[in-house]
């Protein structure tokens, strides 16, 4: 393709902007307001252009070559990507050949609206008789007729995003540009396979998993039955790179900042969320999603991003803790940023950082809504993102926090980290960002409050033990989970712990000024079976006497239906029991629950909440205990019909049967897979008790290996159904 040249010539000086294309370069509504000074032609003719000797015809970016070596050959895109510090090379074709003692040739590299070199948005390297390199290295790597291979390194921690290609022509006459091409463009990205890279990580498996791999599993459910949902991350599919740029473009995250890992995660977090800053989407925990997508239906973050993209940048409605956590993935890995998702079980939402979670009893030992202000999430999805903290200390590099679903404000904008995951072990609670918010998620102490009648309140027992029971992510390799429990925290009740917390306590986290109590000396537990929804339970609450003495207990079990976000709605059970329990022995009482005494009250995602208060007699001491009940939705059944080969069609088929005795409307179906189908979405009005429904797509495989297809059912009375399908495509 033919590269047409337009000239510059040292005659005038005009203060303003490098010719631009902005419908293909999502740079140009950056916030850079920098000077960059363009010389004004004054228009030669013919024979001044003949007289320059040299035209350049041609570039060649050399696009498969170049990201099959860069680890960019799976992004679905036409135009060249390339990673940091690595070489890439580009052919220049010449109308003769190039004499490197006599001609001279800048190649110009050019992001946003003003480029300007001392910004790193200007890039230009010369090769000829006038050799320059700038922060970017370039070097002649072959010469063949009137064809220039020249090797191109960007800087190790040069801006991220979009950069447009030019090669100039430097004579007696002026310069002499190419024009603005959009086959030229490069895309440059974050490098975790090289050492100098911010991103760097030091074993092939790790980035296989964190940067490369386009699907994963999210957890959720409860502690005691923890769940999962699979999701596609999508980072390669085609519009999804240009859509994380947009993100970015559209919070006008100043090009300044995108070189920097630490400075993109920030943004990045704020970004995510919609809350003050019209990002990408719309936080909703109200179960009211008639304006949009129910935070359950979606299968991954391409529909989401393309659909931000396609709406003009409005923000997309809706999402909860585990979308923000899916998408803002895919934003790092796009990027080239090793990221992960997390899941915290029983996760504290501590509003003061105090470390006190406070559950208010009335004087019935019921759950007082109305004065318990905090909440323990069942379960709440983070990341970590794997970058060297050039603002810490060496050992605080590594894993860092990053959380965009929208809680609390920092620095004036609703985001949470990067926080080093270290430090948040160590207790060393004074780096930036938000550290001690996210210590708070996972070491937060649950205080029982009793409320008399007259409303005064005494703390009657303390739950060290509570919060942060587990937290996992996807294994390597694997669909099952990897408890990273420990990288978080201590072993309760170590020396380690205690060390931990009197250095958080030194970095401002309050004292346990409620501690000591008196000892009940009883434990007890309340366990339950895993059931369907729409099924009986049996609640067993185990009562262990640790004493050398008889004990009574009295105990009220109070059951009500609770978001997963710790917020109780309906109570639907209130119920006495006591019991007599030897010295050294232990007793167990059983509660029923019926389904039909919470199916009428349920609301998504089918949580039940058991709330258990006791008073010792001999003793006068108390104590309580939680246990949350996630019910198990019916199943979604995915069938395959064929063998899944490359460019060939198999058959899927998805299958639902409605188990309840009550009619399931404004269903919503949704099929997806990475490098499998694009989103399909299927809507049924209705679905009648005991109905069945069946929905066939056909699959054309186009890349080869493992594979996941997944399937979510959703509707207002049915949340979060969902299935996916393993499978490995082979050549034909």
């Amino acid at each position: 393709m033919s590269c047409p040249l337009y000239p510059t010539q040292p005659c005038e000086l005009q203060r303003g902007r490098i010719s631009i294309d902005s419908s293909n370069s999502h740079e140009s509504k950056s916030p850079e307001f920098e000077a960059f000074y363009v010389l004004r032609p004054r228009g030669p003719s013919g024979e001044e252009t003949k007289a320059a000797g040299l035209s350049v015809l041609s570039i060649d970016m050399c696009v498969s070559e170049n990201k099959k070596a860069h680890n960019t050959d799976k992004y679905k895109c036409s135009t060249l990507i390339v990673r940091r510090n690595k070489e890439f090379t580009i052919i220049i074709k010449l109308d003769r050949a190039f004499n490197a003692e006599q001609d001279d040739v800048q190649i110009e590299f050019m992001i946003g609206s003003l480029p300007n070199e001392n910004k790193g948005t200007y890039i230009t390297l010369s090769i000829g008789k006038r050799k320059h390199n700038g922060h970017w290295k370039g070097r002649v790597v072959e010469i063949q007729g009137h064809d220039v291979t020249v090797g191109i390194t960007p800087d190790a921690s040069c801006i991220i995003g979009r950069f447009r290609t030019f090669v100039a022509v430097m004579t007696d006459l002026g310069k002499w540009r190419t024009q603005r091409n959009v086959d030229t463009d490069l895309y440059v990205l974050f490098n975790p396979w090289d050492p100098a890279d911010q991103v760097y990580m030091d074993k092939e498996e790790d980035r296989q998993e964190y940067v490369m791999n386009d699907v994963g599993t999210i957890y959720n459910g409860e502690f005691n039955n923890i769940t999962s949902r699979s999701w596609n991350f999508g980072q390669f599919e085609e519009g999804v790179l240009d859509a994380c740029l947009m993100v970015m473009d559209a919070g006008k995250v100043p090009l300044l900042f995108r070189g920097n890992a630490t400075e993109v995660v920030r943004q990045g977090s704020a970004l995510l969320n919609a809350q003050d800053d019209d990002g990408l989407m719309v936080g909703n925990w109200s179960g009211d999603y008639s304006g949009g997508t129910a935070p359950t239906a979606w299968t991954g973050s391409p529909e989401i991003l393309l659909k931000y993209v396609k709406e003009g940048c409005d923000p997309v409605c809706f999402a909860q803790c585990w979308v923000f956590a899916g998408v803002l993935n895919t934003l790092m890995r796009c990027l080239g940023i090793p990221s992960r998702v997390i899941t915290n079980f029983f996760s504290a939402h501590d509003n003061t950082g105090n470390l006190k979670t406070d559950i208010v009893l009335d004087d019935d030992g019921k759950v007082d809504r109305s004065r318990t202000k905090d909440s323990v999430w069942n379960y709440h999805c983070w990341n970590e993102v794997y970058v060297k903290r050039l603002d810490l200390p060496e050992k605080y590099s590594g894993w860092q926090v990053v959380d965009s679903t929208p809680q609390e404000t920092s620095d004036g904008l609703y985001r949470c980290g990067p926080t080093s995951v270290n430090a948040i072990k160590e207790g060393e609670l004074s780096y930036p960002f938000d550290a001690k918010f996210v210590f708070a998620e996972v070491n937060s102490d649950v205080i029982y409050h009793k409320s008399d009648k007259s409303g005064k309140m005494e703390i009657i027992y303390v739950d060290s033990a509570y919060i942060g029971k587990i937290l996992v992510t996807k294994k390597k390799g694997s669909s099952t989970y990897e408890d990273i429990t420990s990288t978080y925290k201590y072993q309760e009740g170590s020396l380690k712990e205690r060390e931990a917390m009197q250095t958080a306590v030194r970095r401002g986290v309050s004292t346990k000024d409620y501690l000591p109590l008196t000892e009940a000396g009883v434990d007890f537990e309340l366990q339950a079976d895993t059931i369907k929804m729409g099924d009986n339970l049996k609640l067993t609450l185990n009562i262990k006497n640790q004493t050398s003495h008889t004990c009574t207990l009295s105990a009220t079990i109070t059951g009500c239906v609770v978001y997963y976000t710790g917020i109780t709605s309906t109570t639907f059970k209130h119920e006495n029991k006591s019991a007599i329990v030897e010295a050294s022995k232990t007793e167990s009482l059983t509660i029923d629950v019926k389904a039909l005494e919470y199916m009428p009250y349920l609301v998504e995602q089918s949580n039940l909440l058991f709330v258990v208060y006791g008073h010792v007699e001999e003793r006068d001491a108390s104590l309580s205990s939680m246990r949350v009940v996630t019910l198990s939705p019916p199943e979604l059944a995915i069938k395959m019909t064929g063998s899944p080969r490359l460019g060939k069609e198999v058959m899927i088929s998805v299958d639902f049967q409605n188990p309840y005795n009550f009619n399931l409307q404004n269903v919503q179906l949704r099929i997806d897979g990475p490098g499998l189908i694009p989103t399909k979405l299927k809507h049924y009005s209705q679905i009648l008790p005991g109905a069945s429904v069946k929905y066939k797509v056909s699959l054309f495989p186009q890349s080869l290996g493992k594979k996941v297809l997944m399937a979510c059912l959703d509707c207002p009375l049915l949340r979060q159904v969902t299935n996916q399908l393993e499978f490995e495509v082979v050549q034909d």
